[in-house]
């Protein structure tokens, strides 16, 4: 578990531990939603440019921003 803290103040609140990680790995994924940097190598390998990934990038951040934010 990358937050235990987190565990201790959902125990602390007497909220269900497993919304709890379930909110966390949603917030934490978020990010990656919007700008995926984990796609930079495979750009280089498949030739495509990133202006190319843009439309892809601002796809994820209009549909599925709105679902991390309305479960957090």
């Amino acid at each position: 578990m990358e937050a235990p803290y987190l565990l201790a103040a959902a125990k602390g609140l007497n909220m269900s531990m497993a919304w709890i990680v379930q909110v966390y790995n949603a917030s934490e994924a978020l990010p990656n939603m919007i700008n995926p940097f984990f796609m930079l190598p495979l750009l280089g390998v498949l030739d495509v440019k990133a202006k190319d990934r843009a439309g892809y990038s601002i796809l994820q951040l209009i549909f599925h921003d709105p679902v991390v934010l309305f479960l957090v």
